[in-house]
């Protein structure tokens, strides 16, 4: 066991944000957890996230889950920060792709799917469509 990384954007934390943080601590001794910038959430969903950046990564910290939070680059290179991390395995959502080339760039790094957590029920989608917005209190159904 060893570093295990996790990557999202965690709009409005939830339950199954908690769920996919405590499954990818458990594959390893420590958990880096890289929080989506906005314009990469902009770019990659079409629309800015409720929660700045910022704010995002504050509260994932303040789960106390995982060893490290910090933020990604900007831009495209997605490879730039999974080789400064160096993990041993990279946790996915069920509902995440790994990058273009990961694989081919880093053969010797195991991608592990983890289970979702209540999909139909704690998806941020819902939440979003649920809240008021920007200064709403996303850790409400934590």
């Amino acid at each position: 066991m060893g570093r295990v990384l996790s990557c999202g954007t965690f709009d409005h934390l939830h339950p199954g944000h908690l769920s996919f943080l405590r499954q990818a601590a458990a594959l390893g001794t420590e958990l880096v957890v890289v929080v989506a910038r906005d314009e990469n959430v902009r770019r990659i969903k079409g629309r800015r996230p409720d929660h700045g950046e910022d704010e995002r990564r504050t509260r994932v910290e303040a789960l106390g889950i995982a060893s490290q939070v910090r933020l990604g680059y900007p831009g495209m290179d997605f490879l730039k920060i999974v080789a400064e991390i160096q993990p041993q395995i990279i946790a996915l959502g069920y509902d995440q792709q790994p990058p273009p080339g990961l694989q081919e760039a880093f053969p010797q790094i195991q991608l592990v799917v983890l289970k979702p957590y209540y999909p139909e029920k704690y998806k941020s989608s819902f939440f979003r469509i649920s809240t008021p917005g920007p200064g709403s209190d996303g850790l409400s159904a934590v």
